[in-house]
């Protein structure tokens, strides 16, 4: 056994835990679901410290204090979501502890895990137990206690994680919301995973290459836990350059603890970076350049990612973005051409699906960008559709709540024409909308028309359960039809017909005049017919349609109006 680490081990040792935590990534989105159920933890923490086994390959090994440095560094600019920034603290206050250092023994070792749990726990506004923020404060205990007897690296941090496995398992029982879910904490086996990369690394074992596909994993229930849990919507990370390196940030954090949660701010002498879980994330951004001048930003919709997650969907994050990005830029060697205007009014909408887009198209819509629940067109993907559009007024439909940001983003954007984003957040308010539209209209009695027609809309959708799942009471099991009613859950059923039946009878299509179905591609027409049939049936005094979406994510949608 090694009785010291150097510089050069230590850049090792954090390079094999960046290696070890992205083996296993999946595994731990997979028990993802507090403080919100956004299945990322993995994924995140994966990212983050790989940003600085990145930088830690780039840099020749100085001394661990020169090590430990450029690591934090590195994983404060590259930090994801709570968990990433939660890790990049822990690392902060380990740099602060070894800095003047050369080399370490297990006694600095312990000395610097206790430095960054502190770092961590000062850092986060309300720490909850049952979390991460628990397994390396008891983790840390433990390599204090083993390092009064026995200075060995290697001892140290053995006990560290063994004490931090305990802690794990307890987490179960400290957090009601892994408790329901029937799982430890993501964030706290993450940290572990990280460790125990590390020390494979002091041990000299080889650094993983791909996840173990056959290893036994637990898995969260992801369905069993209600939209209703996450109280702020957007996970809201951004990175802001001091103006003023001795800023006081007090102030700031009252502020977005006063319109958020999850509240996170890790700082360095020329940056800080915040993470916090809030509906308002403009409010934070333009709260925060009165510190400093903002460099990164990344926020995404937490209540749509947990939905995907429910329905077993792929989910789509900012993570995709370079992929999105190379597949425009291979599709487009140059600046589209713009369009001059011919007219005073167009239209782009966005839809998912063959026979949806011909919807649009039939009701005079002039682009049409394929998108919606999991497929996210990107700001870009908007602008393009609306340069191409010759009108000097533009009505943008985002229809789906996801996407209403980034179709706001083209407003100050477009040079020669006007963009109006109203925020339809489903296709059936996007339809109503369009249909009010008046061409010969003035734009504020459009937009006032447009909003209150798409403001009448109830939208339903059956769908199927992916897996066996307990959702707020209902009992679902692998192929229930389940019926969602303003994304929320209307009831299940394993035969279609009675759910069918049941949100005929809702006070949403009872009340309405006009209703359509929109089936997806695996529906068949008999089926289909049946549907249109069932709502006929029940719903004597509306005017029932039936069309087909062509490839969309859902089952059924309906419309009622």
């Amino acid at each position: 056994m090694r009785d010291t680490i150097d510089g050069a081990l230590l850049a090792r040792m954090l390079i094999h835990a960046a290696a070890a935590i992205n083996s296993q990534k999946q595994h731990i989105n997979e028990l993802n679901v507090f403080p919100v159920p956004d299945g990322d933890t993995g994924t995140n923490m994966s990212l983050t410290i790989g940003t600085a086994a990145t930088e830690l390959k780039k840099k020749p090994a100085g001394t661990v204090g020169e090590v430990a440095s450029t690591n934090a560094s590195a994983l404060l600019r590259g930090a994801r979501g709570n968990s990433g920034v939660i890790l990049s603290l822990l690392f902060r206050g380990f740099a602060k502890a070894v800095k003047e250092k050369e080399t370490i023994d297990g006694r600095d070792l312990a000395i610097a895990l206790d430095f960054g749990v502190a770092a961590a726990y000062k850092a986060v506004m309300k720490p909850a137990e049952g979390t991460i923020l628990t397994v390396s404060r008891l983790s840390a205990a433990q390599a204090a206690a083993t390092a009064r007897e026995d200075a060995t690296p290697e001892v140290v941090l053995e006990a560290a994680i063994r004490e931090g496995h305990v802690a794990l398992d307890d987490t179960i029982n400290q957090n009601p919301v892994l408790k329901k879910a029937g799982v430890v904490d993501a964030g706290g086996k993450g940290f572990l995973v990280i460790l125990q990369g590390m020390l494979d690394e002091l041990r000299g074992l080889p650094m993983p290459e791909t996840e173990d596909e056959g290893a036994v994993k637990e898995k969260a229930d992801f369905a069993a836990l209600s939209e209703e849990e996450i109280t702020f919507a957007f996970d809201t990370v951004f990175i802001v350059r001091k103006t003023n390196r001795h800023v006081d940030l007090t102030p700031y954090q009252a502020y977005l603890n006063s319109i958020g949660d999850s509240l996170v701010i890790g700082e360095d002498d020329d940056a800080f970076k915040v993470h916090v879980h809030t509906n308002t994330p403009g409010d934070a951004l333009n709260e925060a350049q009165k510190y400093g001048v903002l460099e990164l930003a990344k926020i995404e919709n937490m209540r749509t990612q947990a939905e995907d997650l429910a329905a077993g969907k792929h989910v789509q994050s900012t993570d995709d973005l370079d992929a999105v990005e190379a597949e425009l830029e291979q599709g487009c060697s140059s600046a589209p051409a713009k369009a001059a205007p011919e007219k005073k009014y167009g239209v782009v909408a966005v839809c998912a699906g063959e026979g949806l887009a011909a919807v649009f198209a039939d009701l005079g819509a002039d682009g049409i960008i394929s998108g919606g629940q999991t497929m996210n067109p990107s700001t870009d993907d908007i602008m393009r559709e609306i340069d191409k559009t010759p009108a000097e007024i533009v009505f943008v439909l985002p229809n789906n709540g996801n996407i209403i940001m980034a179709a706001q983003q083209c407003i100050p954007l477009a040079e020669d024409k006007k963009v109006v984003v109203l925020p339809t957040k489903t296709v059936p308010q996007g339809i109503s909308a369009l249909l009010s539209m008046d061409p010969d209209a003035g734009e504020e009695e459009n937009i006032a028309a447009m909003t209150e027609a798409f403001g009448r809309v109830a939208t339903s959708e059956i769908t199927y359960a992916a897996r066996d799942s307990d959702f707020d009471g209902f009992a679902i099991k692998q192929g229930d039809y389940l019926a969602l009613a303003e994304h929320q859950l209307f009831g299940t059923d394993r035969d279609l017909d009675a759910l069918l039946e049941r949100l005929a009878q809702a006070e949403p299509q009872q009340n309405a005049e006009f209703i359509s179905i929109f089936y997806g591609s695996d529906v068949t027409e008999e089926d289909a017919q049946r549907a249109l049939s069932i709502f006929q049936s029940a719903c004597p005094n509306a005017e029932v349609n039936l069309l087909s979406g062509g490839q969309p994510v859902y089952y059924y949608m309906i419309s009622a109006e």
